[in-house]
């Protein structure tokens, strides 16, 4: 599996997303403050936790007794510029605009 294909993977599931959105907002958690916020069990977000980790998403730092977990944003970059980047032209962003626009008349 490619480092591009772990952290597809990893976005692929919501709750990855959130716990990545969480960090966003404040780094450096704990496993217990991430968890507080979801209906899972504490194996269930270690197990989210662990494939983020592998997909280079969040790096977790011992301190102390306390293990943080930090976003590293690094990869979802090298994606963006791999994958999203190359399809900003004008027509591409002219198509979003009229489909964002038509949307909010709704």
């Amino acid at each position: 599996m490619t480092d591009d294909d772990r952290v597809f993977k990893a976005l692929a599931d919501p709750t990855r997303r959130s716990l990545l959105d969480r960090l966003f907002t404040r780094d450096g958690q704990t496993l217990t403050e991430l968890e507080s916020e979801l209906e899972m069990t504490r194996f269930g977000v270690m197990k989210h936790l662990r494939i983020l980790e592998e997909a280079g998403l969040v790096v977790a730092r011992k301190s102390g007794r306390e293990k943080l977990h930090y976003l590293n944003a690094v990869p979802i970059r090298l994606i963006h510029d791999r994958w999203i980047d190359k399809y900003t032209e004008r027509r591409v962003s002219a198509l979003v605009d009229l489909k964002n626009e038509l949307e909010q008349g709704q």
